[in-house]
């Protein structure tokens, strides 16, 4: 089975938002946190809300479009 991207996640203070997703993306996740928990040996899965974050940061900083931008602009 291949690795997954999102590792072990820290604690950090959050900052709320909210957000509409399709049903299938939402569909997606719960069965990507299932994975994450399989393969990190957690015993249930993560709420799909503490996935986001760190899905989005991995996603920003693997864009080589994004990096390459000035930071304060």
């Amino acid at each position: 089975m291949a690795r997954l991207r999102l590792g072990p996640i820290e604690d950090d203070k959050p900052v709320k938002i909210s957000i509409e997703l399709p049903a299938s993306v939402h569909r997606d996740l719960l069965a990507y946190a299932q994975a994450h928990a399989t393969e990190t040996g957690l015993i249930k899965p993560m709420p799909v809300e503490r996935l986001i974050p760190p899905m989005i940061e991995r996603f920003m900083a693997a864009d080589r479009g994004f990096i390459r931008r000035p930071k304060n602009g």
